[in-house]
């Protein structure tokens, strides 16, 4: 049996440490160059792993571009592991897999299908969720489920934490998986069409905090778009971005002013005026390095 894997962030580095684990046999391992990996939260390069386990890896921009394809033709593998890469594969290459291409998603599938997951998850409030092997078909994460396994999202978790139980769970279902593909006990499932849900893109703009939302609301966004991800954001005095990485929501009313305007500063930390408290930001980023001053606003 042959396969190829293609991936760049922590479920592609989750997969091939699986792989690894239980003998599963890799041709090639496909991984994005670090020079084009700036737009990538969260990326891991995989063929850094690939080449201490002495396993012949390619780095590459656009996976799509001809010397990757006629590459994956003359290996001509059984399964293709197209794990965690936000671009989209062209028929060409899925073609190229004899049994099938196997793709990951961070939800409890058909649910959730489509873009930004763990941020859209930990915005909607799911509590429990599962991650998802599928094979790939022509539809969006619409193909047969290869296997699942639960975790759960925390009201306190941030980015960070929910993909650190991704990974955790993503580890347990790969080796599970990769096991039963080796000795063919594997079983796909048809997902039931009329449950399927879709999440929309994300972009960093939608990181802009608007403090006029409850303050709860304004600390789960922090939260979901935390580290990897760009971050949420205010505007101070409506023209230098300050970038929130971690807050706290405080009972407070002894500040009264408008939603958005700083009310006190310390050494590490500053508190801003909320509709219905006050949010302490603990971890943050000034972009401009500009002097923040009681009374400003960010909008």
């Amino acid at each position: 049996m042959k396969s190829v894997l293609i991936g760049s962030v922590g479920s592609s580095k989750q997969m091939l440490e699986a792989m690894i684990e239980v003998g599963f046999p890799i041709s090639c391992v496909f991984s994005v160059d670090e020079q084009y990996s700036a737009d990538i939260s969260g990326y891991q390069p995989i063929h850094e792993i690939a080449e201490k386990n002495g396993i012949k890896f390619k780095k590459f921009r656009k996976i799509n571009e001809r010397e990757n394809v006629e590459l994956i033709q003359n290996i001509a593998p059984d399964y293709i592991f197209v794990i965690g890469l936000s671009q989209l594969v062209k028929k060409e290459i899925i073609d190229c897999a004899k049994v099938g291409v196997v793709g990951f998603h961070p939800t409890a599938l058909p649910k959730m299908r489509g873009r930004a997951a763990n941020v859209w998850q930990v915005l909607l409030g799911v509590h429990e969720s599962k991650v998802s092997l599928f094979f790939i078909d022509e539809g969006i994460d619409s193909g047969d489920i290869l296997g699942q396994e639960p975790y759960i999202i925390e009201d306190t978790d941030y980015a960070e934490d929910v993909s650190r139980k991704i990974g955790e769970a993503a580890a347990i279902l790969s080796k599970r998986v990769l096991k039963q593909i080796m000795d063919g006990t594997i079983q796909p499932v048809e997902q039931n069409e009329e449950d399927a849900t879709y999440l929309l893109r994300r972009g960093p703009e939608d990181g802009l905090i608007d403090w006029q939302q409850p303050c709860e609301k304004i600390h789960t966004l922090i939260r979901a778009v935390s580290h990897p991800y760009p971050g949420a954001f205010g505007m101070y005095d409506g023209e230098h971005q300050i970038i929130i990485w971690r807050a706290e929501v405080v009972g407070s009313n002894k500040y009264i002013g408008i939603p958005g305007q700083i009310a006190e500063i310390r050494d590490y930390s500053f508190d801003v005026v909320g509709v219905d408290g006050v949010i302490r930001v603990t971890d943050y980023k000034n972009v401009d390095n500009v002097i923040l001053r009681v009374g400003h606003k960010l909008k």
